[in-house]
């Protein structure tokens, strides 16, 4: 499938804030936010403009889209799966995107950046309940259990990032044991917990609903 091959400091400098798609380097201060927060390109230090209406609604979907390292068309088509589930179609949308298993690694520590955490899952290092899963999107579920695969668990980029990201919080819906590299979806995400980026998903339903 294809992919975004690109700098992705200049994602996080188009969309004027920190996406933190760099790991440990969006924590120093050769971040790109620091040290140049204007639109990448030729005339982006100049360029100043109003953002309203549509404008608004596209930009925090690029945002979120780039966020979680996902294209257009997979995009959309989750999206479209959201909104034929019950409940509100923007919560539902986060929901399956923190589900993704790529995200899962990342929120657990075993990824410094999301970009990371689907490249050790590409590589065969993590299994889902027993079997091994070598796809970012896959979603868990409640009750699964995620864990580096046994002949993985000395993998030195899994290992470097286990250190980088101890003192990082685990999300509440996830109960991690950092030595044996295992985990568990104990419940669904809750809106309430995406905190590290604010997100407006309500720009994106409005998007996608014209």
């Amino acid at each position: 499938m294809a992919r975004y091959i690109g700098p992705s400091c200049r994602q996080c400098r188009r969309e004027g804030m920190k996406l933190f798609l760099k790991g440990e380097r969006c924590h120093s201060e050769k971040c790109a936010i620091e040290r140049r927060n204007f639109p990448p390109g030729q005339h982006g230090k100049d360029r100043k403009p109003k953002i309203i209406g549509y404008g608004l609604q596209l930009r925090e979907k690029q945002k979120v889209r780039r966020i979680y390292g996902m294209l257009e068309a997979q995009f959309r088509n989750l999206f479209e799966k959201a909104a034929h589930q019950k409940g509100i179609t923007g919560e539902n949308l986060l929901g399956s995107l923190e589900r993704r298993l790529d995200n899962v690694i990342y929120r657990m520590g075993f990824g410094t950046s999301r970009p990371q955490a689907r490249q050790i899952v590409r590589h065969g290092h993590i299994q889902v309940n027993g079997r091994k899963v070598n796809i970012p999107s896959f979603q868990v579920k409640k009750d699964d259990v995620i864990e580096v695969r046994e002949g993985s668990k000395k993998n030195p980029t899994i290992l470097s990032a286990k250190d980088a990201t101890a003192h990082t919080p685990v999300p509440n819906w996830l109960e991690v044991d950092r030595e044996t590299m295992r985990g568990r979806v104990t419940a669904l995400p809750q809106r309430s917990e995406l905190v590290q980026i604010q997100i407006n998903e309500q720009q994106i339903v409005e998007l996608y609903s014209k």
